[in-house]
Parts: C-alpha cells; structure tokens; sequence
C-alpha cells in the first residue's frame, strides 16, 4: 500500500524511518541552536571542599574553634550536625587573587588560577543526600536512587553522535578505580542500552577483546559479523519489546567500526611534547589525568559528544573525601588535576575548539566549614549544600556567577541552586529544552531534571 501511495513517496519515508531506527546514534536536531556540541564533565569523586578551594571565607578566621552561630534553613545530617559540639575551621590554605578579574581562590590552584577569568561559578548547589552513593548517583543522574540514565546517556539519546566510528559518550575513569557505584554513574538506565558510557582504558586497545584474533583477516571478520548480524536480526524480529537485542547488534557494528579507529585516539605519542607537556604529561603525578585530559579533548575533536572524566578512586585516601588530615591529603589531590584541567583549556583555546566545547567541573557535594576529629589531623564532613561547580566554554559568560553562599560557606545565601538546575544549564548550552527531552517508562515521560530544571542565565553568555 505505502508503495502505490502517491508514487511510492510512502514507501520512500517508511525507508527512511525504519533506517533512522537502526541507528540510534545517528545526528539528531536539537530543539534550538546550540552554543556547543560537545561536554567534558569532570567529576571528582569523594566531596571536594569548597571553603579550601573556590569559596574565600575569612569570616571563619574570626571565629576559629568556636561553634557557628545558629543558622536557619537546614535539615537531615548537617541540622544534626550543628546541634552537637563542633568548631568552625578556617581553611589551611591561603587565598589569593587572581586574573583580571581579581577572584580569589585557593593557592593550591597555580595552574587554574592562569585561566580562571574564563570560569563561571555556580555557588550552593544542593544535593538530596549527604551520603556519597546517592549523592554521587544525583550528581551524575538527576535521582539519587539507582536505575536512572546519566547525564550522557541523556544528551546522547537527544542528540545521538557526530562520529559513528566511535561511541557517543566515553568515559575515562581514574586508573586507580572507579567512583562510588561503579559503572551506574554512566549507565542508561531505562533508555535503550545503546546509550550508556563506554569506558576507555588509557593506553593501547582502549576495550578489551576488541580486535580481532590473531590470523584473522578484516574481510573474514566482516562475513563473520553479517552472519551474526542475520541471526541477531531474526532473534530480534521475534521480540520486539527487548531494546538489548537492537543494542547489542549496534555494538557489534561500532565494534568493528572502532577497531581502525579507537586505538589511534587514545595513542598520544605524536603529540607535540609542548601538548604533552601542557598537560603535566611526563610528571609522575599529574601524568596520570592529564593523560585522560588529553584524551578527552582527542575524542570530542573527533566528534565524541559526552566525555566523562572520573578523578578520585571511590571515597577513600586516593579521592576528595577528606574527614582527616585535610592539610596534607587535599594537596595531593589538587596537585593530579591543577595543571591537566588548565592544560585542557589551554588548549581546547589554541586550537580553535573553544567555543563548540563545554567543560563542567563537579563533585558529588561540598564539605562542613567546621572541623572533624581534633588536632592537626583535622578534616571536614559531608555538606550537600554547599557543593561549587564550575563551567566554561562555548555559551559560558567567563567570569560570571550563579548563586552565592553564606559568609561560612555552609549553604546557599538566598534559595540553594538545586543540581537539576546545572543539569538543565548543560542542556540549553547544547540546544536542549530540558522540558522536551523525555523518554516514557513505566508510564511516565521522566526527565533528566525530573519537574524540570531551570537554566542559570546569569552564567549563560
């Protein structure tokens, strides 16, 4: 019928949808112009403190070791927390101020401090949870409950992949380990399986078993892929309601596709040595990020449109979860990222990829700006009001800020910037309407920002 339909035209658009529905990273249009195309989302697991970092306070100075004063506006832990004995701890670290614009921010940061004027803040993000595994899921997920997809798999399910020889959304997690929950900080969760993250391994064949055995040939391994593909197809005809089948067989397809390009994106050996070297590439310890830095940047060169940098191993002595002896161990930590994350944007500048690339710097929550345990040893606990984000790139107005936190550092100065609300300023920067992009299980069209988000337009160029 749809062939003899007005000359076959039927038939010519059946064609073209059922061809849209084997590919489902194909390009899709947003739902308006887009300021980017491309997100590398850094996110630090274990809680990164914002009074030792990003938020100058010196009014924790003036009341060093005496409790803070009543403060209004908070529930769960933290309320709890400032009921029991406790003594505000102003930061170790000195601040200073930097770039043109005068900010001041920590001097652990040397590097960061150079680029600084083109970061936009975000201050008192809120989070649901003051534990790490919902909180890091909220973060990375929008719910702070297991089984929702993540944010790439969100902005790939909307806007699929400018490069079919390479997955849409990468992740490169720190090769010491992953965050808190593993792979559900990049999982698809109810959208089809196509869509989750892809870990890359540093060097050499950056999946496992990717290439083909040895002896054989790229035309063998292509008769034997159709073969699969006819049985996978026929599996798939007789259950149409499993969304894994249709993945898998458009894994196998990449699959075969990455085998000639993946292992070149991630060899960094040619490479400028002045690239390396910007990146802290040589250095044992930046090495290690800066080679997942540079890596990111090679893959939304190439058209990657989510890249996921995980830095910090769970929430023990290699992550930001600094309850002890924050004096010594957040150095430590900023020391790995300082230079790779300027280096980054140094060099997504000179290159001309600027303004196509956002780059958002995140934590699962903030920390208490009063101390934990005693003596030199001293840390700080979990706060989820208090997390600072950061962004820049393309759509970003550098310098500028969303939010404000209160004269300690604890929470929000006005109403707290819930985290739906970052998540919604990454989609409009991309062209989304964070309203718009819904996917309909178990009877509800469910959102990335779940009642909806709302863009921070002061941030926004």
């Amino acid at each position: 019928m749809l062939s003899r339909c007005w000359n076959g035209i039927g038939a010519l658009a059946l064609a073209d949808l059922l061809q849209a529905s084997t590919n489902p990273l194909a390009p899709k249009k947003p739902h308006f112009p887009p300021k980017v195309k491309n997100v590398i989302f850094i996110f630090c697991s274990g809680g990164v403190s914002q009074v030792d970092t990003f938020e100058y306070k010196p009014e924790l100075q003036k009341i060093a070791g005496k409790r803070l004063p009543p403060i209004s506006g908070l529930a769960g832990e933290l309320e709890a927390f400032l009921k029991q004995p406790h003594a505000a701890l102003p930061s170790p670290f000195e601040f200073r101020q930097v770039g043109q614009s005068g900010r001041k921010i920590s001097t652990l940061f040397e590097h960061l401090g150079t680029v600084v004027d083109e970061l936009a803040f975000v201050h008192g993000v809120k989070v649901d949870s003051n534990n790490h595994a919902p909180s890091t899921m909220h973060v990375n997920t929008g719910s702070i409950l297991q089984g929702s997809p993540s944010v790439g798999a969100w902005v790939t399910y909307g806007l699929g992949s400018e490069n079919q020889n390479l997955p849409g959304y990468i992740v490169l997690h720190d090769a010491r380990g992953g965050p808190v929950n593993g792979s559900a900080v990049w999982q698809s969760g109810y959208l089809p399986a196509t869509y989750q993250g892809t870990p890359f391994r540093p060097s050499g064949m950056p999946i496992l078993d990717l290439d083909s055995p040895a002896g054989v040939s790229r035309t063998e391994a292509r008769r034997e892929l159709d073969l699969l593909h006819w049985m996978d197809d026929r599996h798939a005809a007789a259950r149409p309601a499993n969304d894994d089948l249709e993945a898998r067989i458009a894994a196998y397809e990449l699959a075969f596709r990455m085998q000639t390009e993946a292992p070149a994106v991630v060899d960094i050996a040619k490479e400028p040595e002045s690239v390396r070297k910007l990146y802290g590439i040589g250095n044992p310890v930046t090495e290690p990020f800066g080679r997942q830095c540079l890596m990111a940047r090679r893959l939304v060169e190439k058209g990657v449109r989510f890249v996921l940098l995980v830095h910090g191993w769970e929430n023990g002595i290699y992550s930001w979860d600094h309850h002890l002896d924050i004096k010594n161990l957040l150095p430590a930590r900023v020391r790995e990222v300082d230079q790779p994350v300027a280096g980054l944007l140094k060099d997504l500048k000179q290159r001309g990829m600027w303004d196509d690339t956002l780059v958002v710097w995140t934590s699962e929550m903030g920390r208490t700006p009063f101390g934990e345990a005693s003596g030199a040893k001293q840390g700080r606990n979990h706060n989820q009001w208090g997390l600072v984000n950061w962004l820049a790139g393309g759509g970003v107005k550098a310098g500028a800020d969303a939010g404000a936190t209160d004269e300690f550092g604890l929470k929000a100065a006005g109403n707290p910037i819930p985290i739906r609300d970052v998540h919604a300023t990454i989609l409009q920067l991309l062209g989304i309407d964070n309203m718009a992009l819904t996917y309909l299980n178990e009877g509800r069209y469910k959102r990335l920002t779940d009642t909806g988000g709302t863009p921070l337009k002061t941030i926004l160029a």
